[in-house]
């Protein structure tokens, strides 16, 4: 696997992500131990502070999966936030996980469930809340 890039967070959404975390029963998302090893290895920033080009949580994002070369535009959001639109992804969806704090440009290769693993390029941050100036949302 690729070394993965460098990934910034907020404070605001490290927290709440720690949160969401410690509120799953065992076993109840497969993911936990590499989203909980995300969290460890990131640069946490005060929410004015996440540049302007990174995935942050409620950012709109446009990426490509390098094995299908499709491009979706989806908005990465928390699992109380996800509707029937197909517009959105989990933060608890593997690809979800793997955008997170990622910046524009970055490829990231992260395990799909039941194996193998799906390689990621972020295209374009079409909207953050950090750059709109939406810093408590």
């Amino acid at each position: 696997m690729n070394a993965r890039p460098e990934i910034v967070i907020s404070t605001l959404d490290a927290d709440r992500l720690e949160s969401l975390l410690a509120s799953l029963s065992k076993g109840a998302f497969p993911g936990k131990a590499e989203l909980e090893a995300e969290l460890a290895r990131a640069d946490i920033v005060e929410p004015k502070d996440v540049p302007p080009t990174v995935v942050s949580m409620n950012s709109t994002v446009r990426f490509r999966v390098q094995s299908s070369e499709e491009e979706f535009e989806l908005t990465l959001v928390y699992p109380k936030d996800m509707d029937a639109s197909g517009n959105k992804i989990s933060i608890l969806a593997p690809v979800g996980s793997a955008l997170l704090g990622l910046a524009q440009g970055d490829q990231i290769e992260w395990p799909k469930p039941g194996g193998g693993s799906l390689s990621v390029t972020i295209e374009e941050i079409v909207y953050q809340p950090e750059r709109a100036g939406e810093y408590h949302r």
